[in-house]
């Protein structure tokens, strides 16, 4: 995490050599399947940049664990208690959280190795405990399982099977709006009527209530009520 503290003197040794590995011309490399999170060389690198790997430390800095979170950073990304007395899967779980909330730039470290954010730095998608497993060990992230075909829609009985649904229980009238009063709009379009199906009540309803109203010697009203509603379905076309 981005801090300036006295008294690292160790940590300081290590950063400075692993800076010379890196520009001597080491590279964290990033063996097996390709993969959008981050090699578990680099987590490495900076664990051990960080804290010397050390995921239990905390020093009475305000800094904890082996990725040197503050609190509200911990936090942030869902930790619960002191990061330091997490175990080392939920610290690796949480820095990933982290870095694919903001990337690589909450540590120091990542900067000074010259790490740069890949696929998933900053993109906002919440890991799960699977997606992080690699971090302490050797390896590459899991490649991500391609996403199933999502299934066809299944037709809505009320709307494409013709059989009347069931009445809503309530008379509609002008300014009304109900996904029910979309169904009534859909099945008039049967009848040679152009409704768009917004479920509102309004001119074109009102003039197709009343064609309906008067082909099956129902009232006049303007309001849709169970009588309507029937004969939409079962009683003569109003048109």
């Amino acid at each position: 995490m981005t801090k300036r503290q006295p008294g690292r003197v160790l940590r300081t040794i290590t950063r400075i050599a692993l800076i010379a590995l890196v520009a001597g011309g080491a590279q964290l490399t990033l063996s097996g399947v390709a993969a959008a999170d981050p090699p578990s060389s680099s987590w490495e690198a900076v664990r051990m940049c960080e804290s010397s790997g050390n995921y239990s430390i905390n020093t009475g800095n305000g800094y904890y664990g082996a990725y040197q979170f503050d609190l509200p950073t911990w936090q942030s990304v869902g930790g619960t208690g002191y990061p330091s007395e997490a175990s080392p899967a939920e610290q690796d779980y949480r820095a990933l959280y982290l870095y694919r909330m903001r990337g690589w730039q909450p540590w120091e470290c990542a900067g000074m190795l010259g790490l740069a954010d890949d696929g998933d730095g900053r993109s906002k998608v919440v890991p799960s405990y699977d997606d992080s497993a690699y971090i302490g060990g050797s390896g590459s992230p899991a490649p991500k399982p391609k996403p199933e075909p999502a299934p066809k829609p299944q037709p809505k009985p009320d709307e494409d099977s013709g059989a009347m649904p069931e009445w809503p229980g309530l008379v509609y009238a002008y300014g009304d709006c109900s996904p029910e009063l979309r169904k009534f709009q859909l099945k008039m379009n049967d009848y040679g009527y152009d409704f768009e199906g917004t479920g509102c009540y309004y001119d074109e309803t009102k003039e197709a209530v009343l064609d309906v109203q008067r082909a099956n010697d129902i009232r006049d009203s303007g309001r849709l009520g169970p009588k309507t509603w029937k004969a939409g379905w079962e009683g003569e076309a109003p048109r």
